[in-house]
């Protein structure tokens, strides 16, 4: 995957306008961190595709079971209340905060942070195609999620064979694969196993 930084002091995008950015181009995926920074990443290949749409499926037929929340591709672009317009690999909301969005917020950019997230390290292709560090900036971008409101996040590293978990107030706690990972009170009853990706 191709991920290119714009770092843009000299011009500041309205939300209005990110949102027609990341309209007009769909060959591109577009972030914006809270510090302003555009990241512009290519679709990702068949190893890094596969083992979101694992994790994906595992969030989504629990959910169906649940219908607790609402679960969120990787396409879907949440405006974080801390600033910053962020893309999980996965992620949910619960169902009482989804409803209380407007009908328009819903359909474009969520102004909201999920309440849980899965940010997945790609698969690294070679040194060429990859930022300086990969793993620090899915770090940051935790981080981001969790000054906006996030009360679950997952960062899993297959590269490293080990979990990051994120959750407000606590210092992050690393796991070794293999292992399984609770939704703890947050997702009630869900359990995903590793690395089964």
């Amino acid at each position: 995957m191709t991920t290119i930084i714009l770092n843009l002091d000299t011009v500041e995008l309205t939300d209005e306008q990110f949102y027609c950015l990341c309209q007009m181009d769909r060959d591109w995926q577009f972030e914006r961190t809270a510090k302003g920074e555009i990241i512009i990443m290519s679709r990702v290949g068949g190893v890094s595709g596969n083992r979101e749409a694992y994790l994906i499926t595992d969030l989504g037929l629990w959910n169906r079971k649940t219908q607790l929340g609402r679960v969120f591709s990787s396409s879907t672009i949440f405006r974080l209340p801390n600033n910053g317009d962020r893309s999980p690999d996965a992620a949910w909301v619960s169902l009482e905060r989804w409803s209380a969005l407007t009908a328009e917020e819903q359909e474009k950019f969520p102004p909201i942070c999920p309440d849980f997230v899965i940010e997945l390290r790609e698969a690294k292709l070679s040194r060429r195609e990859s930022p300086p560090d990969p793993l620090r900036q899915l770090q940051e971008k935790m981080q981001e999620y969790l000054n906006s409101g996030l009360r679950l996040g997952w960062l899993i590293n297959p590269q490293d064979e080990q979990v990051e978990i994120y959750r407000p107030s606590r210092q992050v706690e690393i796991v070794q694969f293999p292992v399984s990972l609770s939704g703890e009170d947050v997702l009630p009853g869900f359990v995903l196993n590793l690395p089964m990706i």
